[in-house]
């Protein structure tokens, strides 16, 4: 819509000031929406017995696989998406020849089905389990990634394939809340959940700037599916080593 409307030089920068605009549920969710009861427990019990949970204890033994594998499945997870939605827009004008405008409905196709995988992705965690989530949303972007950069289709084919890449590349994510609460102990839940997904964030925004840097030796849809599908075959790599959570219950201790 923005680049309808105004200059190109202009558009990307009002999309962006938009894209802040969510921050200020922030100040909503901090007056509204209370701390966790198992929280609230394990902090009680903490402060009676004269203890801090600290943040190195992610670290530790019993608790370290953990904490690489979650931060393993975050890297993929992110960096594939990252590839995705920062590479395609200058794929499909660069590679497939489409306009700013033309790439708009492309993009469009894509932001509809990363939504839809989102909320079927927020039911199907619990259904069929958090293992088996990340394992049908990882296979279904590793399919739709290859078919999308890898195999030459038509630009009608890749338009309509935009809704199943959004919405596995998206809807992966709809278990990584629920997944890694039940991954960490209460005491250090906050910290572990933290440090495993904003670990993945960091490294997987380097994708896309390698991405770049390997596009001047191949193609740029090569370069891409490449590395999205190395992103989405780590993730199901650290799954291997992690248990099903789902139905375990949540408590002061663990």
């Amino acid at each position: 819509l923005f680049f309808y409307v105004l200059p190109e030089a202009q558009a990307w920068r009002a999309v962006f000031f938009v894209g802040l605009l969510p921050a200020l549920l922030v100040f909503v969710i901090r007056r509204f929406v209370a701390e966790p009861e198992v929280f609230k427990a394990g902090r009680k019990r903490s402060e009676q017995r004269g203890q801090e949970a600290s943040f190195l204890a992610i670290f530790s033994r019993p608790i370290l696989k953990t904490t690489i594998l979650s931060a393993l499945i975050s890297t993929g997870s992110l960096g594939g998406n990252y590839t995705l939605s920062i590479w395609l827009p200058a794929y499909l004008k660069t590679v497939r020849g489409l306009s700013v405008l033309n790439t708009g409905g492309f993009l469009a196709v894509m932001i509809c089905g990363a939504f839809t995988g989102y909320v079927v992705g927020s039911y199907l965690t619990d259904r069929i389990g958090r293992r088996k989530h990340f394992v049908v949303f990882a296979v279904g972007s590793l399919i739709t990634v290859y078919a999308y950069t890898l195999i030459p289709i038509s630009n009608a084919a890749m338009f309509f394939l935009g809704f199943p890449l959004g919405f596995f590349s998206s809807g992966i994510f709809a278990a990584i809340g629920a997944y890694y609460t039940e991954l960490f102990p209460t005491p250090i839940r906050a910290s572990g959940q933290g440090f495993a997904f904003n670990f993945g964030r960091g490294v997987g925004a380097m994708f896309p700037m390698l991405v770049g840097y390997l596009s001047a030796r191949m193609p740029l849809g090569t370069a891409i599916g490449v590395f999205a599908l190395f992103a989405y075959v780590l993730v199901l790599g650290a799954l291997l080593f992690l248990p099903e959570t789902r139905g375990r219950e949540l408590t002061a201790e663990a």
